[in-house]
């Protein structure tokens, strides 16, 4: 009997041993498990990238969040020091002075060996004269593999065209420029001089283009290799013609210019794309170009039927971009407006046209005869009404419709004019 007591207790204690064993097997388990999803976690993976991808990386980020990147590890430490573009926002600053001392800190400890690719100034308004010299000097003395520039800033504009014209390497310029004062309305010429033979694309704002002998403005003649041209509030000076000749031109886009003269003269074979907003108080546009898609949005009812588009005529397509007005003292000078168009076909259009106005129907969103007077030699162009005030015009979609039934039989509805609330 004892025999067999002692063979059951030799038996639980095997069997105990044996689940302790297993227990600490599987403790033993779990923690490597363990172990490994840590590490798992904890790989970098973006460290294990060769320099050249991060640097890559790191140049598309504004250089106030590249910088604290020298935290993570010792490899990273003076990584940013290398990024071949410089991204200089003063808006990403809550107090003004920071911006300043930042910049100059930047160019100071940026290594100097590092080619200089591309650099974006965006001052926010007035820059102090000894911070932007050290920007143009350090750009001079960095601009041989210089490509993309990009200045915005009020501030000694002359300074600045000079250091522009010695980076013969750039690709893409864009500028805008205002002189330092506040009451200073200086016109800021654009050089005739000036010469950039690898540049493709160019944006300008605030600019005054001066007219030759001729009186005509051809500022864009020596960029060959020009793709891309945008022009924002700039205006002619000397000259009744304002003259765009490229071969290579493929996207124009201009916006709230001051184009008060005779005639805008576009030779662009190239051309895909042409962009027009603002107000149009020229009598003639000449556009020599392949089919393109066309974008105007000007103040549609001041058209004169006398202003005839006699190269507007390979338009692919016209987009009309409806937009409220949200100033009331507006509506009496577009009801005159089409008073006196109403006036040169008859008594009767007046006389219909004012019971209409009496009973205080609003003026349709798109005037009559606008998008047929913008198409008159493109009559096979696909016309699009947008709107960004979707609650107050309501579009009516159909593409089996022609032009001429889009625009005269299924004008888009219209709450009013005038901007919600106004």
């Amino acid at each position: 009997m004892l025999n067999q007591v002692k063979m059951w207790r030799i038996s639980d204690s095997n069997e105990e041993s044996m689940i302790l064993e297993k227990i600490k097997r599987r403790r033993q388990c779990d923690n490597q498990n363990q172990e490994n999803n840590e590490n798992e976690l904890s790989e970098d993976r973006l460290s294990d990238l060769p320099d050249g991808v991060i640097l890559h990386i790191l140049s598309f980020l504004n250089t106030k969040h590249v910088v604290p990147t020298c935290v993570l590890s010792a490899r990273w430490k003076h990584i940013w020091k290398r990024t071949p573009a410089l991204t200089l926002y003063a808006s990403r600053f809550s107090i003004s002075k920071q911006f300043p001392r930042f910049v100059s800190k930047i160019l100071t400890l940026r290594d100097t060996s590092t080619a200089l690719h591309a650099l974006d100034l965006d001052s926010g308004g007035v820059i102090e004269p000894p911070l932007l010299k050290k920007i143009l000097n350090y750009i001079c003395s960095h601009n041989t593999h210089l490509q993309e520039l990009g200045i915005s800033v009020i501030g000694d504009t002359d300074l600045i065209m000079r250091c522009v014209s010695s980076c013969q390497t750039l690709t893409s310029l864009k500028l805008s420029l205002y002189p330092r004062g506040r009451y200073n309305s200086t016109e800021i010429l654009f050089p005739k001089s000036l010469n950039l033979p690898a540049l493709t694309s160019l944006e300008l704002t605030n600019f005054t283009f001066c007219g030759g002998e001729n009186g005509c403005a051809k500022p864009f003649l020596a960029f060959n290799r020009l793709n891309n041209l945008v022009i924002h509030s700039c205006t002619v000076k000397d000259g009744q013609t304002f003259n765009i000749s490229s071969e290579t031109l493929v996207n124009l886009a201009m916006y709230d210019n001051s184009l008060d003269f005779d005639k805008i003269e576009l030779s662009a074979p190239s051309l895909c794309t042409f962009t027009f907003i603002g107000e149009a108080s020229y009598g003639t546009v000449e556009l020599a170009a392949r089919p393109c898609q066309c974008k105007i949005i000007d103040n549609i009812f001041n058209y004169s039927s006398e202003v005839k588009l006699h190269y507007l005529c390979n338009s692919k397509s016209l987009e009309v971009e409806l937009t409220p007005l949200h100033r009331r003292s507006e509506l009496p000078f577009i009801k005159n407006v089409m008073l006196k168009k109403a006036a040169a076909k008859s008594r009767k259009e007046v006389a219909t046209l004012r019971k209409v106005f009496k009973a205080g129907l609003k003026p349709p969103p798109v005037p009559d005869g606008i998008v047929g007077f913008l198409l008159q030699n493109s009559l096979s162009a696909k016309v699009d009404f947008t709107t960004k005030y979707p609650g107050t015009f309501k579009l009516k979609q159909d593409d089996k419709l022609s032009n001429e039934d889009k625009v005269e039989s299924h004008q888009p509805n219209s709450n009013s004019l005038l901007d919600n609330g106004q």
